[in-house]
């Protein structure tokens, strides 16, 4: 999930519970977004930053951690006797939010790590959701119009927590549903055949503002099939678009596969493509992409490796780009 959901998220998490907590919000924000330290591996590269982000800062192992850092900021700032347990849940409630709302959208978490790098994602919520952040948005300003009404009237009320709670419990609701959504699009995907077969597996990816509306992907033993789902049409399964496989045993592409950038999502993608074409520059002879069909198709350029080879398959070049040159990152 984006930072300012982030934010606005460990904002709620202060409000709700733990105002006694000497700088409750810049505690509770703080961790919300402390996971994301991560992103100091992009000053290495785009294929070191997606070997490690959403990695050890992202699992539970140290989410510990993070919250006594974070309380340890909320110390320093207090004058008196400083509630070390209840700092210490808030600062542990907020990180934990981090990694609950990173795991509803398609990048997931290596929730394990270090010691397993296994990926765990829900695929319900997009990387920025509107409506989730509507909620946190709108439950985050109105104690401030409260302030405003009692004002006026000359009421002593205190403001805060109860839309907090409310902000949280939408929150929940709002990507529960999601989930049965999801469920749904899913069963779509596995009821039909496709060429006369069962799928090998299927997944749905969502719309970033239309909880109906979903991208299908399914895996055949030769294909991949990319498939809009529309929960209020009937499904077909004949439309969208079929990539076939087999370039991933080209000789280019086993060569590519060596490669740091290949091994990189590689490790990352559970759905990858490849492609094999010739190259038109001088003494290139070929080009490998590796796609993942989660964030894009072929041709976008994003989330893709690419390596030039010469005619005897000896890499000159091998890369990542998160996107093409040129464009900010496509929210999904």
């Amino acid at each position: 999930m984006e930072n300012v959901t982030h934010t606005l998220t460990g904002l709620m998490i202060a409000r709700a519970g733990f105002g006694r907590v000497p700088r409750a919000a810049l505690v509770c924000i703080l961790a919300a977004n402390a996971p994301d330290l991560d992103v100091v591996t992009a000053f290495w590269g785009t294929h070191v930053y997606l070997e490690h982000h959403r990695g050890f800062t992202h699992g539970v192992l140290a989410a510990p951690f993070i919250a006594l850092l974070c309380a340890g900021v909320g110390r320093l700032s207090a004058k008196s006797a400083y509630p070390w347990p209840l700092a210490f849940c808030a600062a542990l409630t907020a990180a934990f939010s981090h990694l609950f709302l990173d795991w509803t959208n398609i990048y997931g978490i290596r929730l394990l790590a270090p010691f397993s790098p296994h990926w765990h994602r829900g695929d319900i919520a997009s990387v920025f959701d509107p409506l989730l952040f509507l909620i946190m948005l709108s439950c985050t300003l109105w104690p401030m119009l409260g302030r405003l009404v009692s004002q006026e009237i000359g009421a002593r009320t205190q403001y805060g927590t109860g839309s907090a709670r409310g902000a949280l419990l939408l929150a929940l609701l709002y990507l529960g549903a999601r989930g049965m959504l999801h469920d749904r699009a899913i069963a779509s995907l596995d009821a039909r055949l496709y060429d006369g077969r069962d799928a090998i597996r299927t997944a749905a990816f969502p719309h970033m503002a239309n909880p109906f509306r979903w991208t299908g992907l399914v895996d055949t033993p030769d294909a991949y099939r990319v498939l809009p789902v529309d929960l209020f049409a009937e499904f077909d399964p004949d439309a969208g678009r079929i990539l076939y496989k087999g370039a991933e045993k080209n000789p280019a592409a086993l060569a590519a596969a060596a490669t740091r950038p290949f091994q990189a999502i590689a490790g990352f993608s559970p759905y990858l493509f490849w492609q094999v074409g010739a190259d038109v520059v001088p003494e290139e002879s070929f080009v490998v992409e590796a796609v993942d069909l989660r964030f894009g198709l072929p041709g976008e350029g994003r989330f893709t490796a690419r390596a030039s080879l010469n005619s005897y398959f000896k890499v000159l070049r091998s890369e990542f780009h998160f996107t093409p040159e040129g464009t900010l990152p496509r929210v999904r």
